[in-house]
């Protein structure tokens, strides 16, 4: 089997050293305190790059667990929870909510932008009784980014806890926990940390440790139940079995990150670039506004056939790019330049295949996107 270049939405490319890592260590992690050291100190390292003194703790399984373990833990029956959304994902935490017998509102955003901070404010003004709010940092089907700062810090003015999905921001994007109040951040290992699949990260404020700890009822779960984490380290017992070698895996990947303290920046210029080249092309971007750093999402011309196009990206050029489900399914296309997909090369063969397959269904773009995008990093 041909490897192909993984330049989707996440996941992304694993660095060789993280590759390494994964293979090089195998101990009992239930047992050997010199993983314990390892994990304490990961966890830090994490909780230095999202600039928090919450609680930080990594679980075993893909991002989604960190999203329902955060409902999980927080809802009790009938709990009103506020779904903040502008996008699929969004939308998503509605399920979680209502599968934990709470009771959901949604404000509804633009799905072409950001949230509306004072859209949001003046929704709040007349109603602000909820347990917790939900919302996502980036939602990757649409590549809208939204101002987690401004709209936690909010929320958190109102008494309201934040749980937010930042599963496709964080590192690619600027994330201050404590300066934007959030009381649960959820990561994933699989997109800008660039490990593979398998790993959630959350930050867990005292305020939502409180909540948990209060609650009437059982957390109607073990595996998503977060109080099962609140004193590993002090007891140097987990919950279950850990998964020692993709723990390996993130701590290494964890400092790449730190030996580059311009990387956010380095996700911005990428993304610039790569937007730039796309409209300079004759293509459209599905967003009017609030773009991540981290994707770019591109609207599929009439005439032109999505799957075709993602086929060709593959059978011709052996390059692996995203393409959409549920509202968005074979209407857009997507780049991700998150992590190690976020470099000058890959992203320049991306747009040059990219052109290639417009051009082999009869599409013909209006300049040469690798050029131009080559031409926007050069001038920063």
């Amino acid at each position: 089997m041909k490897m192909l270049k993984i330049m989707s939405a996440g996941p992304t490319q694993v660095r060789e050293n993280v590759r390494q890592a994964r293979s090089r260590i195998c101990t009992n992690p239930d047992l050997d305190p010199a993983f314990f050291q390892s994990y304490e100190e990961t966890c830090k390292k994490i909780s230095s790059i999202l600039h928090t003194n919450n609680d930080t703790h990594i679980l075993s399984g893909e991002g989604i667990l960190g999203l329902e373990a955060a409902i999980a833990s927080l809802t009790e029956p009938n709990d009103r929870a506020l779904v903040i959304e502008n996008g699929i994902f969004g939308e998503g935490f509605a399920d979680f909510i209502q599968m934990y017998q709470g009771d959901v509102t949604f404000f509804h955003g633009d799905k072409l932008k950001g949230i509306d901070l004072d859209e949001l404010k003046a929704f709040l003004d007349k109603d602000h009784d909820f347990a917790y709010a939900t919302l996502v940092h980036v939602d990757t089907p649409s590549g809208v980014c939204n101002d987690i700062t401004a709209i936690c810090t909010l929320l958190h003015s109102y008494g309201i806890l934040s749980v937010v999905d930042s599963v496709a921001g964080m590192i690619g994007e600027e994330v201050n926990v404590d300066e934007a109040h959030i009381d649960i951040l959820c990561g994933g290992s699989q997109k800008a940390i660039s490990v593979p699949p398998g790993l959630t990260i959350v930050t867990i404020s005292d305020d939502a440790w409180r909540k948990m700890e209060q609650r009437k009822t059982p957390i109607a779960g073990f595996y998503v139940n977060l109080l099962n984490f609140k004193n590993v380290l002090k007891e140097q017992w987990f919950p279950y079995t850990m998964p020692v070698s993709d723990i390996e895996g993130l701590r290494v990947a964890i400092d790449n990150i730190l030996d580059e303290p311009a990387i956010v920046n380095r996700h911005e210029r990428i993304a610039k670039a790569t937007r730039e080249a796309v409209t300079k092309a004759g293509l459209t971007l599905y967003l009017n506004d609030n773009h991540a750093n981290t994707v770019t999402v591109i609207n599929v011309p009439e005439g032109v056939s999505s799957p075709q196009l993602l086929q060709d990206m593959i059978d011709d050029h052996h390059i692996l790019i995203s393409g959409c489900f549920s509202y968005l399914q074979d209407k857009v296309i997507r780049i991700g330049h998150m992590g190690e997909n976020a470099n000058v090369e890959d992203v320049a063969l991306t747009l040059s295949a990219l052109q290639a397959c417009f051009t082999k269904q009869g599409y013909h773009l209006s300049c040469d996107m690798e050029d131009v995008f080559l031409s926007s990093v050069r001038q920063g």
